[in-house]
């Protein structure tokens, strides 16, 4: 079985894995992380490694950001569920191995409550299969799927509402030339923000607007009506995304500022539904949250198709991180630009050390197969301050 979405002559060869191992890594932050939804006290990481009878390896990640307990939670449904499905059975390639877990656990989900933990799960398996994969074909996964360069222009994210402007002016100095500032915690604080990041920012760079689904149309349209004088890229999750497409439609006609969203979209159906709706310009999907690649690179297609904007939603460690550059890479189109958290983050800059260097705004990711990383689970948890 082949993928149709490799555009090249990379082989795809079966494999049967041997084992899947889940890693639960915490780095306890220095400065907490603010949404609107809440406070990230810690940074937690679940880490998925697979390996198959021929000894050949991969490394994925499953998101569980928030909350932060969730990390556990998840590696015991890898444990117990999922990993159980695929150990020992043969495999055509990733793609194969990702239709017979979302398969398998289809009535599960429903069944137990929990869509999307156990989509989460099976992404951060597909992630570590297509490493594997590309690992075994000698080349880096941008290139196995089709890219013809492991340049990405990349956005600094995740800056919080106290001073945001100093964020801004230290992630400038590193070569970030566009930024995406938290909003959502109350109008004048929000506008006051805004404000003063937007009169310092040169010309050329841009702002970018996440909102973490903090209002109901009303407040969103009342906002979007005092933020669209300063000229944002665009407007993340502005309602929940669980709104009704109607909600969406009437925003993006009387916004003035582009809508994204995408990360809390679960299947290819809530995707093909809101790329149809016409009322997002910028898609998002998490590869670490649904889909992983299997799963996100028709949706992928999808967003091109329609002439919307795909730029990968990601806030987690660096396996992941990487996973979304590579896929960027390989399938973005211009305008697609990678999320990169600001904040302090070692289980991020440990884990993805191609991203550690931006120049005038983009990334170069490197030849080296696969993602290019080999995490060090026993240094990381050194880190983590966590006994090995």
């Amino acid at each position: 079985m082949t993928n149709p979405n490799i555009k090249q002559a990379w082989a795809l060869e079966p494999f049967t894995l041997a084992r899947i191992e889940a890693f639960v890594l915490r780095w306890p932050v220095k400065r907490p992380v603010q949404t609107s939804f809440g406070t990230m006290l810690d940074r937690p990481a679940l880490l998925v490694r697979v390996e198959d009878a021929d000894g050949a390896v991969g490394w994925g990640e499953i998101w569980c950001n928030f909350p932060a307990c969730g990390a556990e939670h998840r590696a015991r449904l890898l444990e117990t569920v999922v990993a159980p499905l695929l150990i020992g059975q043969p495999c055509a390639s990733a793609q194969a191995a990702f239709d017979l877990m979302s398969a398998r656990t289809a009535v599960l989900a429903i069944q137990s409550g929990e869509p999307g933990p156990i989509a989460q799960v099976i992404a951060g398996i597909d992630l570590a299969l297509w490493d594997m994969q590309s690992r075994r074909a000698g080349v880096p996964l941008w290139q196995f799927l089709g890219g013809a360069s492991g340049v990405v222009r990349v956005y600094a994210s995740g800056i919080n509402p106290d001073r945001p402007e100093d964020t801004v002016l230290a992630k400038h100095a590193e070569g970030y030339r566009a930024f995406k500032l938290k909003v959502g915690f109350g109008a004048e604080r929000d506008l006051a923000n805004v404000k003063t990041v937007h009169a310092w920012l040169p010309e050329g760079n841009e702002l970018m607007l996440d909102a973490n689904q903090a209002w109901d149309l009303e407040g969103a349209l009342n906002m979007a009506s005092r933020l669209r004088e300063f000229t944002p890229r665009w407007l993340e999750e502005p309602l929940r995304a669980d709104r009704p497409v109607s909600e969406w439609a009437q925003l993006a006609e009387k916004a003035g500022i582009p809508l994204a969203a995408g990360e809390n979209l679960i299947g290819s159906d809530a995707f093909k539904a809101m790329i149809q709706s016409r009322t997002l310009s910028v898609v998002q999907p998490d590869l670490a949250k649904w889909g992983g690649i299997s799963g996100c690179l028709p949706v992928i297609d999808r967003i091109h198709e329609a002439g919307l904007r795909y730029c990968p939603h990601f806030l987690g460690a660096g396996v992941g991180q990487l996973a979304s550059a590579h896929v960027l890479a390989a399938r973005g189109k211009a305008g697609g630009m990678l999320e990169i958290d600001a904040n302090e983050n070692p289980l991020r800059a440990e884990l993805s050390p191609a991203l550690s260097v931006i120049v005038d705004g983009e990334a170069l990711l490197g030849n080296a197969p696969g993602l290019g990383v080999e995490p060090d689970i026993a240094q990381l948890r050194d880190i983590c301050g966590l006994r090995s």
